[in-house]
């Protein structure tokens, strides 16, 4: 079950990662869309160990709670990473620089806006420039990030949704 979710997940993600690659990419560069994605991961991850709960008549161990989180979420971020590695190193190398621009673009004005001395902003946005955040070793990266990021969350959820049966031995 909790593998269906996370295809289910891994669609959402990469649909909305090629619907912004197609409507306009300055989506895949927004707070918001990153905030709401990261939101949808975390109840994707949710659903799939609650409907895991309700499968074994409202009991789960840990164990169990985590492994339906964990499952969802790995495959779901796996499959939209392979999406995006393919679609900006592959497909349309150019959109990725489009978005790199874009970034920096936010960055600097992020940094203009906290009152960055102008040294600081020039060393950022060089270091930016020298970085391609759809290599696919730098989304290798990321994706053992987001991993262990989603973990932490997964143990704190199966933690609160486990619920030992008094009736077992």
């Amino acid at each position: 079950m909790a593998s269906t979710y996370g295809i289910y997940l891994a669609i959402l993600l990469s649909a909305v990662t090629i619907i912004s690659y197609v409507v306009n990419l300055e989506f895949l560069t927004s707070v918001w869309v990153g905030v709401g994605l990261f939101i949808i991961i975390i109840v994707f991850g949710i659903i799939s160990t609650a409907k895991a709960k309700s499968l074994q008549n409202g009991f789960i161990s840990f164990k169990e709670a985590f492994t339906a989180y964990f499952t969802t979420v790995v495959i779901g971020v796996i499959i939209s990473s392979i999406v995006s590695i393919v679609l900006f190193n592959y497909i349309d190398p150019d959109a990725a620089e489009t978005i790199k621009q874009q970034v920096i673009e936010k960055s600097t004005d992020m940094m203009k806006n906290f009152g960055a001395p102008q040294k600081d902003i020039d060393k950022a946005v060089a270091e930016m420039q020298d970085q391609n955040q759809f290599d696919i070793v730098n989304q290798v990266k990321s994706l053992a990030f987001q991993i262990i990021f989603y973990c932490v969350v997964g143990l704190i959820i199966a933690f609160a949704m486990k619920k030992s049966d008094p009736e077992a031995i």
